[in-house]
């Protein structure tokens, strides 16, 4: 094959989210169920998110007004629930997979 078939090749895979790419991403660790919203007017947004993920709902990261799904490193999820962090991961259309997270740093 010509290299023009291979860009070819390669800018399609990469416009239509086949291949993933390792992205760090700020936000907040949320459940699929509430996303941004969390509906518990008595509950604190990270008590409803443990409580959530508690009954079967995925870990979500919410980030600029868009929620991933997010695999893998489920304690560390359970952690960092309702906290704002900077989580790195493979992103792939609306799912990440998680591959490292910490607390998001305050701005001066």
């Amino acid at each position: 094959m010509n290299v023009m078939v291979w860009i070819a090749i390669i800018a399609t895979l990469c416009g239509s989210g086949v291949v993933a790419a390792e992205q760090t991403l700020t936000g907040v660790v949320s459940d699929s169920r509430c996303g941004a919203k969390h509906g518990m007017a008595n509950m604190s947004d990270r008590d409803c998110t443990q409580m959530c993920t508690a009954r079967g709902a995925p870990y979500v990261l919410v980030s600029d007004g868009k929620i991933y799904k997010l695999t893998n490193r489920a304690a560390d999820l359970k952690t960092h629930a309702g906290h704002t962090v900077n989580l790195t991961g493979d992103v792939k259309g609306d799912t990440i997979r998680v591959a490292k997270i910490e607390m998001a740093t305050r701005p001066k």
